[in-house]
């Protein structure tokens, strides 16, 4: 039995505000996809024996041989597939190449907007699935003070809108990817929410959503600050300064 991994790359990554789509801007000069799905590919378990061996990549429609190209260096059972409307579509789209293959039984979902997250949290995530959780995402605690709205109020001056409630932080996590399934429990979990599969506003926003729709359990292992998503310009700054240092970090050793 093995594990492959989806890596979802066909935003189009709006909010960055640049000209090509999200997991194809450059990080320290590659691509955002390019760092991840080394990542993935580098992670080991403890045992050596969990490592992604397929690799399926949700491309833009109109970048899918580019990707195609960007990845065919990587070696291995590397797969491109021509992303959906939503997030869960293109999710589902390659769960379809999974289910054809043979001895597939653990995959991770990871989001390309989350190009250094590191090889040591993959992999526990998939230790996590091999112990027998059929659903695992990593999460960092929640730090700052939570509070829940209601609808703003009419009236001149600010947008103000009224705390109903503050919410105890301390069971809060913040959810980050890749985030590692049982292959069948997530191929159940996508046929259930297939209905709204292409509706952007009623799409699941990840895959661990979906699997809780079933009324299966969910569990969280410890994530990693450097598995943050980027988003914003100012998402982009910061990881350029953390891959910076991180090729430096051995020079600065010796």
């Amino acid at each position: 039995m093995s594990v492959a991994a989806v890596l979802t790359a066909a935003g189009s990554g709006a909010r960055l505000g640049h000209r090509l789509p999200k997991a194809l801007v450059p990080l320290g000069g590659e691509p955002l996809l390019l760092h991840a799905a080394r990542r993935l590919l580098e992670a080991r378990t403890t045992t050596d024996d969990d490592r992604v061996t397929t690799l399926v990549v949700t491309a833009p429609a109109d970048h899918v041989d580019a990707v195609r190209a960007l990845l065919g260096h990587l070696g291995g059972d590397v797969v491109v597939v021509r992303g959906g409307a939503t997030r869960q579509a293109s999710v589902a789209a390659a769960l379809e190449v999974l289910a054809a293959r043979e001895g597939v039984d653990v995959v991770l979902v990871h989001d390309a907007a989350r190009p250094l997250v590191p090889p040591a949290l993959v992999a526990r995530v998939v230790e996590a699935v091999r112990a027998g959780h059929v659903a695992v995402v990593p999460g960092l605690p929640v730090t700052d003070t939570v509070k829940q709205v209601g609808a703003a109020g009419l009236g001149d001056g600010p947008v103000v809108q009224p705390v109903l409630r503050t919410v105890p932080r301390a069971d809060l996590r913040a959810v980050q990817t890749p985030q590692g399934f049982d292959l069948a429990t997530l191929l159940r979990a996508h046929a259930h929410g297939a209905g709204v599969a292409h509706d952007e506003a009623l799409a699941a926003s990840d895959d661990a959503g979906l699997v809780e729709l079933l009324g299966e359990p969910v569990g969280v292992v410890e994530g990693h600050e450097d598995a943050a998503k980027i988003t914003t310009a100012r998402d982009l700054a910061v990881a350029e300064l953390l891959l910076r240092d991180a090729r430096t970090a051995p020079l600065e050793a010796l």
